[in-house]
């Protein structure tokens, strides 16, 4: 006998706009018109609102082929079970279907209406993360998030190749801000879900070396962050403003990421700490990369 549950449900619209992971859509967002911003050339109000809306689709498309390809991981994890495929509110066929389909289109519309090399870079970042870090990486090694990082990195660059047409400096400092961001904003919330991770297979670091070795990484590559971040003052590409401002932001996380460090335990305490690293990550990346765009628009 044939359970009802077995039978996806006609998805919503709701379900569709899920698939998109909407909340790293906005932070996908902001960082590509950051770069947009930072750039030494200003595009007309349309082109800029379509290569950030390329931009946006494709963030979302990617969104959807990682659910679709990570439903079955999903499924027995208690904080991705709710989502449309695992929660049986969609088939898979419609994930991969809406995801290819919003890929291609973000690709050929910022090729016809921005230029080439921002759709070429806006295709390697849907590529890179669902082919490298999706398929290749995050279910076979601990090193997903490092590698994997760039994935994320790539939004400001876009944003900068879409008002250039060419990468420089200040692009590549951008994206290397965001990679070495990631491991300590994804290993804080991993040690907070290690247990969620185990149960779906997922070899997240806290999973396969333990807290204490995580912690430990986390504070290597949040020096590593801080240092890139200043570093667009440092060369002089950014002035003052944005190297007080990055230079303050990046104390409070290296802080925080420190407190995280020595409370080793598995105790409350520590979550508190990695709560409140993984939170303050959040506000930071954004603030770091308003502030520049800021500094360089009032240069």
């Amino acid at each position: 006998m044939t359970t009802a549950a077995a039978v996806p449900l006609p998805a919503e619209w709701r379900d569709f706009f899920a698939l998109t992971k909407p909340r790293v859509m906005r932070s996908v967002v902001l960082t590509a018109l950051c770069g947009m911003l930072a750039a030494p050339v200003a595009l007309p109000p349309v082109i800029a609102f379509t290569a950030i809306l390329c931009i946006a689709l494709a963030a979302g498309a990617a969104g959807a082929l990682n659910q679709w390809y990570e439903a079955d991981i999903d499924a027995l994890m208690t904080r991705t079970a709710r989502r449309p495929l695992p929660g049986g509110r969609m088939d898979r066929q419609s994930a991969l279907h809406f995801g290819v389909g919003l890929g291609v289109f973000s690709v050929v519309l910022m090729g016809l209406a921005v230029n080439v090399a921002a759709a070429a870079w806006l295709a390697v970042s849907i590529l890179f993360y669902v082919v490298v870090y999706t398929a290749l990486l995050k279910r076979h090694t601990p090193h997903n998030i490092v590698i994997g990082g760039a994935a994320g990195a790539f939004p400001p660059l876009i944003g900068w190749v879409a008002a250039t047409g060419q990468v420089s400096a200040l692009p590549l400092i951008m994206f290397a801000i965001i990679f070495l961001w990631t491991p300590p904003h994804s290993w804080a919330l991993a040690l907070i879900l290690r247990d969620d991770y185990a149960k779906g297979g997922v070899p997240m670091l806290p999973v396969t070396a333990g807290a204490k070795k995580t912690r430990r990484r986390m504070l290597f590559f949040a020096v590593l962050m801080a240092a890139a971040a200043l570093s667009p003052w440092a060369l002089g590409l950014a002035g003052a403003f944005y190297g007080i401002v990055a230079g303050l932001a990046s104390a409070l996380f290296l802080a925080l990421t420190i407190w995280v460090t020595i409370d080793a335990a598995p105790t409350p305490k520590a979550m508190r700490a990695e709560k409140a690293l993984f939170a303050y990550s959040i506000g930071y990346i954004l603030l770091i990369f308003a502030v520049l765009a800021a500094d360089r628009l009032l240069a």
